[in-house]
């Protein structure tokens, strides 16, 4: 009887040489990959989907995308385990991924899991202690499998009950990836992008604008944090928030992602950035945010300006003045 794995795929390196391990010895492998606003580890306007799905087409295995919820996003704003150096609860983040993988490990049939971690490679969430709490508040205790360094831990029950042949296992550890190298090259896998990965969370310039949507959020929005990649973020009121454009492919990224009564600003008398007013709304916090979008073009300062709105589908005009100095404005970013 062929046995089924589940395994966790972001399309590095580290995940599709545990993939690729399992593969060569016969194991039938069914991938998850997770979806993120934080994630960078990248091309632009790829992300580590197209990555894992990639890898899937070339190993000829299913892949399923899920979407971190925002179930996901109360994990990050209060992790049982803490943050690492930014905003990122690394251990709680790989216990919410290990459910959902044992959940679907259930519904699918399938015998254990297995993951790309190697012991010693993260500081926070692949040190030993922290791998044993993972498994065990993952409800995964013998049925984790982690390819890369089995033999730096006690045999799975897949190992046990041979199913998967131990001595064919790695005995891989520490921030290194020599021998992760080598071992793509003895199994032949090519085109590995990320080898690192990459996490928004990670990323100390971003903490202060993770922090306030948290702050200034009554119901949280995977929205509002894929906005962080893009553009210039100012806070112009409790609920309201302005994103301004720094090119025309951002300006359209904005005005698709703008919701029901929310605005997008430009100025009419000469070529303007796209300003999006997020959140409530009212003529106070538009001027506002017209002012802001003013220090953006080559509008006179003090001079009389024209602003045309659309929102939900209509458009208007108001005028206002360049009335804002640069401190003014940087008073206000994020």
């Amino acid at each position: 009887m062929q046995r089924k794995a589940i395994a966790l795929l972001s399309g590095g390196l580290d995940s599709t040489l545990a993939v690729k391990v399992l593969l060569e010895q016969g194991i039938a492998v069914e991938a998850l990959n997770f979806t993120s606003p934080f994630c960078t580890c990248t091309g632009k306007n790829a992300g580590c989907k197209s990555e894992a799905v990639r890898v899937a087409e070339e190993f000829k295995i299913p892949i399923k995308v899920m979407n971190k919820g925002a179930d996901y996003l109360e994990i990050i704003r209060n992790p049982k385990h803490g943050y690492g150096k930014g905003m990122n609860p690394c251990v709680d983040c790989r216990i919410y991924l290990l459910k959902k993988a044992k959940e679907y490990m259930e519904q699918s049939g399938a015998d254990f899991v297995i993951t790309g971690e190697v012991l010693g490679q993260r500081p926070m969430s692949q040190r030993r202690d922290t791998l044993r709490v993972i498994e065990r508040e993952s409800g995964l205790e013998g049925l984790l499998l982690r390819p890369l360094s089995a033999k730096h831990f006690n045999p799975t029950i897949p190992e046990q009950e041979g199913w998967v042949d131990r001595d064919k296992l790695l005995s891989i550890s520490g921030r290194s990836r020599k021998e992760q190298f080598e071992l793509a090259e003895e199994l032949d896998v090519k085109n590995y992008p990320c080898p690192a990965g990459g996490c928004l969370l990670t990323e100390l310039s971003f903490v202060g604008k993770i922090r306030d949507v948290f702050d200034h959020s009554d119901q949280l929005n995977l929205r509002d944090f894929r906005m962080l990649k893009l553009g210039r973020h100012f806070r112009i009121g409790r609920r309201t928030k302005v994103v301004m454009g720094r090119n025309e492919a951002e300006n359209e990224l904005l005005e698709r992602a703008i919701q029901a009564g929310e605005a997008a600003l430009r100025w009419k008398e000469g070529k303007s950035p796209l300003a999006a007013v997020m959140g409530e709304s009212s003529p106070e916090l538009l001027e506002r945010a017209a002012q802001i979008l003013l220090r953006y073009t080559k509008a006179e300062p003090g001079a009389a300006a024209t602003i045309a709105v659309t929102c939900d589908g209509s458009e208007s005009e108001f005028s206002t003045t360049n009335a804002l100095d640069e401190a003014a404005v940087e008073a206000l970013r994020l």
